[in-house]
């Protein structure tokens, strides 16, 4: 079991939080960037929630986004506290360009799996996911993330 997590984390080191994945934008920002396209417009604090991080993580996961002009941070129209992001036209250029690297590299992966065993494999990756992430908590506790886990 272990040597499966080991070459599982080796594996997906193109989606870890600092990797670029396409175009100079890692696997986060992608996610940052398609949540912003979604509803045009989205909140701080909903970008919390869509990548599973603290406050301080997603402020640095989205600050290049910023610096590279692909989003612009604005004050929220119902609270000037609060902040929203949008996308620039060169941030839905590169939005477009990720997604299409993104099928790209999802459709490699799918190519490389039996043909007859696609949905069988998929159902077993949710599963071990599943069980990984319950044996994580129940590790953690209700404070994941002090013993170091994910949560």
């Amino acid at each position: 079991m272990l040597s499966i997590i080991v070459e599982l984390s080796k594996a997906v080191r193109c989606c870890r939080q600092d990797e670029v994945f396409c175009e100079g934008v890692t696997l986060n920002q992608f996610v940052i960037l398609d949540a912003v396209s979604r509803g045009r417009k989205l909140n701080m604090a909903s970008l919390h929630d869509v990548l599973a991080v603290d406050k301080s993580t997603t402020t640095r996961l989205a600050t290049p986004l910023i610096t590279r002009g692909l989003v612009v941070r604005e004050k929220a129209a119902h609270d000037s506290r609060a902040a929203v992001l949008r996308l620039t036209k060169n941030g839905e250029r590169v939005h477009g360009e990720v997604w299409q690297c993104l099928l790209s590299f999802l459709r490699s992966i799918e190519g490389q799996l039996p043909e007859g065993e696609r949905a069988a494999v998929f159902d077993g990756i949710r599963t071990f996911l599943g069980a990984l992430r319950k044996a994580s908590l129940m590790r953690c506790g209700a404070g994941a993330g002090s013993c170091g886990c994910a949560g």
